[in-house]
């Protein structure tokens, strides 16, 4: 959110299949909760666990594939500290994915 002035993010062509893919995972979420609340097999509730983490590292990636794609380079296209600006965004998030 940190962005907010510019009009147009770069997910915002596919905004449809990002909403699509995390309402998904929020049926995932609500799913994990009956699970538990069913006291299923742990590892069965472990299993819907690593699946719905695959999930939502994959809408990060996608997320990150489109702020390279899109904000770096419209950036680096622009020239100007803004380029830097963007890199580091985007090597702080690639930390933050890799950490968790």
């Amino acid at each position: 959110m940190k962005d907010a002035t510019h009009a147009h993010h770069g997910y915002i062509d596919n905004k449809e299949d990002y909403l699509k893919r995390l309402r998904r995972i929020e049926g995932q979420s609500r799913g994990l909760q009956r699970m538990v609340e069913e006291e299923q097999y742990c590892i069965d509730i472990l299993t819907q666990v690593s699946a719905m983490t695959k999930a939502l590292q994959n809408v990060a990636l996608g997320l990150l594939g489109e702020h390279l794609s899109h904000c770096v380079v419209q950036a680096a296209a622009t020239g100007g500290r803004e380029t830097n600006e963007k890199i580091k965004e985007a090597n702080d998030a690639i930390a933050r994915l890799v950490r968790s």
